[in-house]
């Protein structure tokens, strides 16, 4: 689940960036306000990929997605790719929750075999 969780938080640090540049063109917001949300969001993200196998990460990771569709109210392009970034959140969540399962499960069979064959010797 690590690694695609990782991927998909990195991909939204990224994202949260180059949103910084266009709200930047929005008269009636600061910069320092544009980059003080913006950083705090893109240190999250950094943040987070360490924190994804733990339940509190997911549950912070998907504040982080609503926050990137709520993005959407500054700059409009948001709304669709916070909602592309919670769909790939969701799949990574589900689908690497399988793949940890799998590793589990061919992990103990190496060392149930392992372990049969040290007995037979």
């Amino acid at each position: 689940m690590r690694t695609l969780c990782s991927s998909t938080l990195i991909g939204e640090f990224f994202v949260i960036g180059f949103a910084a540049l266009v709200a930047m063109k929005d008269p009636d917001l600061t910069m320092t306000a544009v980059w003080t949300v913006s950083g705090v969001a893109m240190v999250l993200c950094v943040l987070l990929c360490g924190m994804v196998t733990r339940p509190a990460g997911v549950v912070l990771g998907w504040a982080l997605q609503l926050a990137l569709i709520a993005a959407g109210a500054v700059v409009p392009v948001m709304y669709f790719l916070g909602a592309v970034f919670a769909a790939l959140w969701w799949a990574s969540v589900r689908f690497g929750r399988k793949i940890d399962a799998a590793k589990a499960r061919f992990a103990e069979r190496a060392a149930e075999a392992g372990s049969a064959s040290a007995d037979a010797v």
